[in-house]
């Protein structure tokens, strides 16, 4: 259950970090902070998502589906 939590989180954080930087683009203030730092985070946490998804797969505390046929 703490698993879907953190990656419900990790989820959470990449769209907030995507509408952080909409707002920026849209704002287009030279004061604020580049748009690509925002959509750099947004990188960082959907690979961090991908990877903790990828050992918790091979370590076997996920399994995945069956075939839907």
């Amino acid at each position: 259950m703490l698993i879907k939590i953190l990656l419900i989180c990790l989820l959470a954080l990449v769209v907030f970090s995507l509408f952080q930087a909409l707002f920026i683009m849209i704002k287009n203030d030279e004061n604020s902070p580049k748009m690509s730092k925002f959509l750099g985070r947004r990188l960082f946490f959907s690979a961090a998502v991908v990877l903790l998804l990828i050992i918790l797969l091979l370590a076997g505390v996920i399994t995945p589906h069956p075939r839907p046929y």
